[in-house]
């Protein structure tokens, strides 16, 4: 025997139903807190810094190791295909 039950409700009244408490307020509150401290520190850094920030190795070698990748990349793209090669042959 099988059963089927279906709820028709929004997640705040699912949460209410069960008990659970009502985080939206500090959610909020904890948003705007961060979002103010974002905003503070994005007027005192300036590009580079960021940089160093969310580069893991550092600037120049963060930089040196896309430079290579993208040196990689623009080799294989001037490389005549494999499939191509081999049918004019």
């Amino acid at each position: 025997m099988k059963f089927t039950i279906d709820v028709d409700c929004t997640p705040a009244e699912a949460r209410a139903f069960l008990g659970l408490p009502d985080v939206a307020p500090m959610q909020e509150n904890l948003l705007a807190e961060v979002e103010k401290r974002m905003q503070a520190n994005l007027k005192v850094m300036d590009a580079e810094q960021m940089l160093k920030a969310w580069l893991p190795a550092g600037l120049p070698a963060g930089l040196q190791g896309l430079e290579q990748l993208q040196k990689m990349f623009w080799a294989q793209a001037a490389k005549p295909s494999g499939s191509a090669a081999s049918d004019k042959e």
